[in-house]
């Protein structure tokens, strides 16, 4: 029997948008010759993350994917095929659903109220709605020992610093930490601290999956895209680039300590095991993201977290097939083409 292929992964948080981490989660659970043994994640990843490890601790790789199926139909997603495909099939394109969702009354009425009023203001009046989905989740089996490791990250307000949430310390409250928009949410109290989304300061962390027992190869399941050819124009599109940029600063500041080490490793400055070589693998669709907008995250839309799920899975199913081999051997991301 082939020896499992051991992978830590990475989940990006960005709204409705992690429907697309879902299908790639869908697909990466169908192939029974990999082993998840850790998952850092924030935001919408976090919520991806604690479906994925409770189904995988209480009934194995179908029951995560039912797990999952289950988190995107409560947050909207009509995941029945027979409908499902029918209304992919009926609806305008992406772009044009962006556009359409954009400009909405009901999208500009909520954007407007983000940028004037304080969640402070309206209170408790607009709570999360993700909080009756978190609270369903079950955390004997998110906070086990067995099964992968589950790391989820946050932002502590007061000092700007990464908290990172593991094992018996996630809990509903931790997952709303990691998925609270300021604009949108008050800050979760945890222990005396206030905590906002987890994407400012590590969107998702990477260090704790550099632990020497983990395995060398990190999937990065990224959703907030890297590259724009548009420039943006309008005030949505703008404030929306503002936050891909933002929250993609973290992950790419680790990216470049990656790619540092593996320079002294291969120029000889430091012994070989006297640091870790990380191989980088990304699952991505920048040019589906590039089509949607900041209202398609923040609204869940049933054909656009079909697509998103159905891109997902084809992302997935590219990188398995084009860099299974690669697996714990070398990196699939060229790190020096990306900071060049």
């Amino acid at each position: 029997m082939a020896k499992k292929k051991r992978i830590n992964l990475a989940l990006q948080g960005g709204g409705a948008h992690g429907a697309f981490t879902w299908g790639a989660l869908d697909r990466l659970l169908e192939d029974d010759d990999l082993e998840i043994s850790a998952i850092s994640a924030t935001s919408a990843g976090a919520l991806n993350a604690a479906a994925v490890k409770a189904g995988l601790v209480e009934g194995g790789r179908e029951l995560a994917r039912s797990n999952l199926n289950w988190l995107w139909e409560q947050v909207g997603a009509v995941n029945d095929p027979r409908f499902a495909d029918w209304l992919a099939a009926m609806a305008p394109g992406a772009p044009a659903l962006a556009q359409a969702m954009k400009y909405s009354p009901a999208f500009a009425g909520l954007d407007t109220m983000t940028r004037l009023w304080s969640p402070y203001v309206y209170g408790p009046a607009f709570s999360n709605p993700l909080e009756r989905i978190v609270r369903a989740f079950h955390y004997d089996t998110v906070c086990s020992d067995v099964g992968p490791e589950v790391h989820i990250c946050a932002t502590n307000v007061r000092s700007g610093k990464i908290k990172v949430f593991t094992g018996g310390e996630i809990n509903p409250q931790a997952i709303l930490a990691s998925a609270c928009l300021p604009t949108l949410f008050q800050a979760v109290e945890i222990e005396g601290e206030a905590y906002w989304d987890g994407g400012y300061t590590g969107n998702p962390a990477l260090y704790p999956l550099f632990d020497p027992h983990l395995p060398d190869d990190i999937v990065v399941v990224n959703i907030n895209p890297l590259h724009r050819d548009a420039l943006p124009r309008d005030p949505q599109s703008i404030h929306n680039r503002i936050n891909e940029i933002g929250f993609n600063s973290s992950l790419l500041r680790e990216l470049r300590a990656i790619r540092f080490v593996q320079r002294l490793l291969e120029d000889g400055s430091v012994p070989e095991g006297a640091m870790k070589n990380v191989h980088v693998h990304m699952i991505a669709d920048d040019a589906l993201m590039n089509e949607l907008s900041v209202a398609t995250k923040l609204v869940p839309n049933a054909v656009v977290l079909a697509r998103l799920k159905q891109a997902g899975r084809d992302a997935a199913d590219a990188f398995l097939a084009g860099h299974r081999p690669d697996i714990g051997k070398r990196c699939s991301v060229d790190l020096e083409a990306m900071f060049s």
